[in-house]
């Protein structure tokens, strides 16, 4: 993720700062033509010779608070906090592995993993794929085909292995804040990738689009595209490397320099079937705007991906692909709109396979509050409709923001990188990304309602880190209203940077990193049943991941983690994140499934 400090205020291209207002209403999107697609060959038939591996192209962040912010709540914030653990048993930790990370050898042999991990994850009927930052790897998932979950059955490789062969920038550079999911109601992996450097070959005549713009089609990258579906490269193993130690980002310095012109891009990738190791559509969208930490969200009418435009620009760029032509490999289209002066947007993601209503747009949501105002406390969390037409962009609109009132709340630790969540035997401090609403903005429609369930990281008044989490439910005209809310802070100890889930019986999981200064960092999951109390986690926290020891070369931690629901029973809730072995340079990462009670793996 490259960060952003957030504001009202936005340097637009050339043009010195400015204010500008939180979005009331906005115009049609614009509209991107694919730069490029095809369809890959499968991978079984491609076992090609070596691809020349390049550095991702990662850009640096520029801001990094050294100092050790102030841990205090909001005031008013005592109502919703639950400083008692739950009555109820655990979870069942189902299964478990090791991921991408130090240690890890696979297929491809072993790799230098970047840190922060940008850990993302998704579980199919037979696999688990996960990608860390700029390399990817896919596992088996016991059942009707294997006998076994974790067993690495490719990787780690380049995420930019599923462009081989498809040219352009999305296969000839390969970069981190990939994102994998799987949509679970059309049984297909969906890969996005950034492109965060600039391209000199590709251009949009149009200038850079502004709020409040009328929508455009985004600039097809290759003439063509998708063309034949293509297969996963899949390279021969790579020669081995020690421990794969960490590539700390330098958080003092910016990005290397940029041409003065050009464009950026967004890739995707699309399976033709539910086998991720088989052939995919790839498509390439021309970018005006710098198209940082990607969170893409599956919706029966599109896939949705929101942006940051930079870390000197309080600007968001709500982008959605048409789904439908992607499916079928067909020319398929993406349209944009611009949103200034707002947080991170996490557009809402389908948990399940019960449908919202047809025609249904999607709801995207922010945090309140503006770092870069230094205003660390809210009490409202911000909700957009995103409604989008394919045959008439002019219809498109994003309205907005419908303000929630909510429990107050004051940033974790005053917001991103900042050194905050202590360690035993090292000044180092990590980071808690406590500005933003963390992926996922989960979305299931169970026991006559619709329900979105939004996580942050919040203080807690015992002066630790607190897991805040709202469900909200959608009411006749489709607008989010609060049905509950709470802070999991169990004890003084710091959670934080959590994912959440809901199963099929609407029960809530939620995933987040755990650490003290007494306490190595790892990964806990703790939960509710949906007939539970209001506001509490009930189920006691199962540890996925107990650290064995601090991670001191950078304060970057994670920078977000994933949750994915198996749609072999629409019950089992994965989760991923970070910890350290004891000796080791650099972060592994802890594959986990869990079970929530009542929610049986048969159906």
């Amino acid at each position: 993720m490259l960060v952003i400090a957030l504001g009202p205020f936005a340097i637009l291209g050339d043009r010195t700062a400015r204010a500008v207002p939180v979005a009331r209403e906005r115009g049609p999107a614009e509209v991107h033509r694919a730069a490029a697609h095809d369809r890959s060959a499968p991978l079984r038939r491609r076992r090609s010779q070596s691809w020349r591996a390049t550095a991702p192209a990662r850009a640096h962040t520029s801001r990094t608070t050294t100092a050790t912010p102030r841990v205090a709540a909001a005031p008013s914030s005592d109502d919703v906090e639950q400083t008692n653990p739950g009555d109820r048993p655990p979870p069942t930790l189902a299964a478990s592995f090791d991921g991408l990370g130090a240690g890890f050898a696979g297929p491809q042999g072993a790799a230098n993993f970047r840190n922060p991990s940008d850990n993302s994850l998704a579980v199919g009927p037979d696999h688990v794929v996960q990608i860390v930052n700029s390399r990817m790897a896919i596992f088996t998932k016991k059942g009707a085909r294997y006998d076994t979950t974790g067993r690495a059955l490719y990787g780690p490789v380049e995420t930019r292995n599923v462009f081989r062969g498809f040219g352009g920038p999305c296969e000839q550079r390969n970069n981190g804040d990939a994102v994998v999911r799987y949509d679970q109601l059309a049984n297909r992996w969906l890969i996005v990738m950034p492109i965060f450097s600039r391209i000199t070959d590709q251009s949009d005549a149009r200038g850079l689009p502004r709020d409040h713009e009328p929508a455009r089609r985004s600039v097809v990258g290759i003439p063509g595209q998708p063309g034949p579906a293509a297969a996963l490269y899949q390279p021969p193993a790579p020669p081995a490397v020690p421990d794969s130690q960490a590539i700390a980002r330098d958080t003092t310095r910016r990005r290397p320099p940029q041409p003065p012109a050009g464009v950026y891009a967004m890739c995707y990738a699309l399976s033709t079937g539910a086998d991720p190791l088989g052939s995919y559509y790839r498509y390439e969208f021309v970018r005006p705007l710098f198209p940082d930490y990607p969170r893409p969200a599956v919706w029966p009418d599109g896939y949705y991906v929101p942006s940051s435009t930079g870390d000197e620009v309080i600007q968001k760029h709500a982008c959605v692909v048409d789904r439908a032509k992607m499916l079928v490999g067909a020319d398929a289209t993406e349209q944009c709109v611009v949103i200034d002066g707002v947080n991170f947007l996490n557009n809402a993601d389908v948990d399940g396979t019960a449908l919202p209503p047809r025609g249904a747009p999607n709801v995207m949501m922010a945090a309140g509050g503006t770092q870069l105002q230094k205003m660390m406390e809210d009490s409202v969390i911000l909700a957009w409709s995103f409604h989008v037409d394919w045959r008439d962009p002019a219809k498109t609109r994003v309205d907005g923001p419908r303000r929630i009132p909510v429990a107050p709340y004051h940033y974790l630790c005053d917001g991103q990188l900042t050194n905050c969540v202590p360690q035993p035997g090292t000044e180092r401090r990590l980071d808690a990304q406590g500005d933003k609403l963390m992926a996922r903005l989960v979305y299931r429609r169970v026991g006559g309602h619709e329900s979105i369930v939004a996580v942050h990281s919040v203080n807690t008044k015992a002066g630790g880190g607190g897991v805040r989490w709202y469900e909200f439910r959608l009411d006749r005209r489709r607008a989010p209203v609060l049905y509950q809310q709470g802070t999991y802070a169990p004890d003084s100890a710091y959670r934080w940077m959590a994912s959440p889930a809901i199963d099929r019986n609407g029960n809530i999981g939620i995933g987040y990193s755990y650490g003290s200064a007494g306490e190595f960092t790892g990964q806990r999951f703790a939960g509710r049943l949906a007939g539970d109390p209001l506001g509490r986690l009930t189920l006691r926290e199962t540890v996925l991941a107990a650290g064995e020891a601090a991670q001191t070369n950078t304060l970057r931690w994670e920078d977000y983690t994933q949750t994915a629901i198996d749609p072999s029973d629409d019950c089992t809730i994965w989760y991923v994140g970070d910890y350290f072995r004891r000796g080791a340079n650099s972060y592994s990462t802890r594959i986990g499934a869990f079970r929530l009670p009542g929610c049986s793996a048969s159906r």
